[in-house]
Formats: C-alpha cells, structure tokens, sequence
C-alpha cells in the first residue's frame, strides 16, 4: 500500500475531491452485498469509510476486520449528507495496522442502557478512554491548564517543580506514605506547601506547580485518592487574604471561559451541562456564620464542614446569592496547620479559606506566617516536635517576605465542572486503597 501523508478526520473536508489517508479505530462496520462502511475514529472526530465491491478482493476481506481494529484508510474526500460530518471516504485502498482481539473485556461503542460496572471499566481504562465522552474529559483538562498557566504567565508567575521524595512529611499527620531511602526513613510529599514557601524564601514572589501528591488515607469516597494531582499557587507581600480570594476566582473565571469558548458545546452534548463564568466578587462567609446557617437547614456542623454541610450550604448560596461558588473564611486554629496566619483580631482563628463549588471544597487556602520566632511557637502549640521540621523552619530564619497560597484539587475541580459522579472519572489512570493497576 503507497503510503499517503496521515490527514486528520477534523480537516478532512478540506480535500473534498482529493486523495487522502486517514488512520484510527474501526468504531462500526456495517457490510451490503455491494458496499460496506467503516466508521473510523480517531482523536479529532469520526469519519464514515465507504468500501465498493469493484474493489474485488479487499471488498470481501473487509468486514473480517474485527472492530476497534487500528487501520490505515485511503481514498477520495465526497460530499455525503447523511456521513457524520457531511462528509465521506471512497475508499481505494486500506491496511490493519493493529488486529484487535475480537472478544472485547468492555464495550467501546455501548449501545442500549446495559451499563458496565466502574471497576470494570477502571480495570480496561485505555478502552473506556477510547470512547468520546471520558476521552474529553482530558481534552478539557488540557484547556483547563493552557488557560491557568496562560494566567499565571502573564502576571509574572514563575514555575517551579518540587521533589516528591522529603525527609518530613509535609503536612504533618498519619496520613503519610514513608519508605526507607538509601538507609534513612523517607515520605512522598503530601503538598508541596514547604517547598512553595521556600520559593518564596527564594525571592520569587510568584510561583504555580502542578503536579502529585500523596495521601495515604484508606477512603473510599468519590472525592478522595491516595495520588492526585494538585493545582499550586503561592505569592509574596499579599497584605491580606482579600487579596489572595480575588486572585483565585480571577483566575477561575479566566479559565472557565476559555473553556466555555473552547469545549461549551460538546460539553452540553456529552455531560448535558451549561458552562457558566461566575460573576465577580464571589460570596464570602466565614465559617461560624457557615454553621449557623447550614444549622438552620438541620446541619449540625462543629469547627468544621462535613461533606453534607459543605452541600446544603451551597445550596443556600445558589439560593440565597446566585452563586455556584463560596468562600468560607476564618477558620479556628484547631482545624488547621501550624504554618497558617493567626487574626489579629481573633487569635484563635487562621487567616484562611475554603473555596467551595457546587457543594464540594476544591481549594484551600491562607496567609501563611513568615515570621521565625511566631511559626516557631505555633508549631510547638500545635504539638509538632521542633527538630524534624528544623529545615522548614529555617527558610524563615534569614528574611522571607509575608506571603499567601493555595492548594486546588485538579480531579475534583474536573469533577465539579462537568458535575461528574466521581474523581476516578477525571482522572486519567486512578488509584485507590486497593488499585495499583493499570
């Protein structure tokens, strides 16, 4: 077979009358006595292949090609109104790149409302990717980072990349994956909070990371994952935490947008949803008027929202506000780390915040403490042993400017955006308690 230059299902119709190649999946094969077509798809959309019998022997072979097959296909670009997209191939002639197993473990095009078991699917994940819907789920997170980064960069945001492999565990707690390194006692990083801070230290005043972390905590909720990728931004001489939330749902909206501008439509065909870009400011309220208000709803809430409060009081606020979006501030010290700001008008509660949307946190965030002998004494306050935090503490020792960040959820804010049942669906290849595979 002569090999012709590969042409994208997307920009096909541009060579109406001309001789092509386009390669990808066999999704349908429908065989008449005198034409069969082929659906073949591939990354960018589906094309309907259209096989004559003056072929002679490739015709009758044809429809032995088991489905999910990856082939080379070449013919002429025709006009056909009833061919997806308007548009179909001649077909002239075509090469099985790839034979597939003919017994599929999970259907790729799933017909009728038979439905396949989510660990099943997990367990055949590069399969279940294959098909249009789960597969934009990544397309979208790809315009979902282009944007964020198209926002930081233009705000003089520098990127960093922090080790995953530390020598104290950075959150502090049980929830810690440890191992022995090269005869000393090591942790995957639990956030990339000290290393942030350090940059800071640095005298970068801007930083964003995006990359995993670990968490070994046994859950089994859709919100929760022994390994996502986290969504980071921290930033010098912020002055107040008003500063930080306006810069966070800046940066939400400009991203939203550019989704809503570049996916809005297959998403209101795929998932039935509207993107909608929030309006500016989104509501704030702190946490004690939080509880009374969910209180009210039969929510009986302490110190913290559980995952019900966190719904009902979203809800208030689509109600109450109009609102997808709220910040819950002031959070009591008791909930949170040491390395967060006391008030100055109520020292036992944190210059800090929970961004929830549609009923789910998918950011927190605070003013951290950049003063040594203050974060020195909060640590001890919090219990915390001095010295396996001695390096930490340390980038404080010699000048750090006052400074603020945050922490987004990249699985959960997928998962909120497109209101999926859970983060195993937005993430490409998810692990679980139980899950090391594939």
């Amino acid at each position: 077979m002569e090999m012709q230059k590969r042409v994208r299902v997307k920009e096909a119709p541009k060579f109406a009358g001309q001789k092509i190649t386009i390669m990808g999946f066999v999704h349908e094969l429908r065989a008449q006595k005198q034409v069969k077509f082929l659906l073949i798809r591939e990354s960018t959309g589906i094309i309907q292949a259209v096989a004559l019998a003056q072929m002679g022997e490739q015709f009758r072979e044809i429809e032995k090609i088991p489905k999910e097959s990856v082939v080379s296909i070449t013919g002429i670009v025709k006009p056909e109104k009833q061919a997806p997209g308007g548009f179909e191939l001649q077909i002239e002639s075509y090469e099985v790149l790839s034979e597939a197993n003919r017994e599929l473990p999970i259907q790729v095009v799933e017909k009728g409302t038979e439905e396949i078991s989510p660990a099943l699917r997990m367990d055949y994940r590069w399969l279940d990717l294959r098909k249009p819907k789960p597969a934009l789920i990544f397309k979208i997170a790809t315009t979902m980072e282009a944007a964020m980064r198209e926002f930081w960069l233009t705000r003089g945001y520098t990127q960093i990349y922090s080790p995953r492999l530390i020598g104290t565990p950075s959150e502090g707690g049980a929830e810690v994956f440890s191992f022995e390194y090269f005869g000393k006692k090591a942790y995957l990083a639990q956030s990339p909070q000290f290393h942030k801070q350090m940059a800071m230290a640095s005298g970068f005043e801007k930083v964003f990371e995006i990359g995993p972390v670990f968490r070994a905590d046994p859950s089994h909720t859709p919100r929760h994952s022994p390994e996502f990728i986290s969504i980071e931004m921290e930033l010098s001489y912020i002055e107040s935490l008003e500063e930080l939330m306006q810069e966070e749902e800046q940066l939400l909206t400009h991203m939203i947008s550019k989704i809503r501008e570049k996916h809005g439509e297959e998403i209101a065909k795929f998932f039935g949803i509207e993107i909608i870009i929030p309006k500016m400011p989104f509501p704030r309220i702190p946490l004690e008027e939080a509880l009374k208000m969910i209180a009210e709803k039969g929510v009986h809430d302490e110190k913290d929202l559980s995952p019900e409060g966190e719904r009902v009081l979203c809800e208030i606020v689509k109600e109450k506000f109009g609102h997808a979006f709220v910040f819950v501030t002031e959070y009591p010290i008791s909930v949170r780390p040491f390395y967060h700001m006391r008030m100055k008008c109520s020292p036992k509660k944190t210059e800090s915040f929970d961004l929830l949307w549609k009923g789910l946190e998918i950011t927190t965030g605070s003013r951290r403490e950049h003063r040594y002998e203050v974060l020195k004494s909060q640590a001890i306050e919090k219990g915390l042993s001095i010295e396996p935090i001695s390096d930490y503490l340390s980038f404080f020792k010699y000048g750090c400017p006052p400074h603020a960040g945050l922490g987004i959820g990249h699985a959960r804010l997928l998962m909120q955006m497109l209101e999926l049942a859970s983060i195993r669906e937005s993430t490409f290849v998810p692990r679980t308690p139980e899950r090391l595979t594939p």
